[in-house]
């Protein structure tokens, strides 16, 4: 079983290493893929691929040039807190009915 990952599929996040084309922009999370530990996010690490076209049940795939946000590893991005705005890392803080929430490190403000 693949460990709990502090990022979640909606949550902004900021790319701190990689390309330079991506490197400091900030996007939405599209999709975790928890067992490799990767993080696909809108409109950053965009490939392309040279689609062939083929039938596949009954149905003609789309062909050409096809671009795609590729996953990136989850270490390569930030989560950016929407109270200060900020690239910052997450904690964990327990409430009195036991149950945890995520917290900014930076404001001490809790997430969600």
């Amino acid at each position: 079983m693949a460990k709990k990952m502090k990022i979640r599929k909606g949550d902004t996040v900021e790319v701190i290493t990689g390309s330079r084309d991506d490197k400091g922009k900030r996007g939405e999370v599209i999709r975790i893929i928890s067992k490799h530990k990767r993080v696909v996010v809108q409109s950053l690490n965009v490939h392309k691929k040279h689609q062939r076209q083929y039938q596949h049940e009954g149905r003609t795939l789309e062909t050409g040039i096809i671009e795609f946000e590729a996953p990136m590893d989850i270490s390569n991005v930030m989560f950016v807190c929407p109270k200060c705005d900020e690239a910052v890392r997450i904690g964990y803080s327990r409430d009195d009915e036991g149950v945890n929430h995520r917290v900014c490190k930076a404001c001490k403000k809790e997430i969600d």
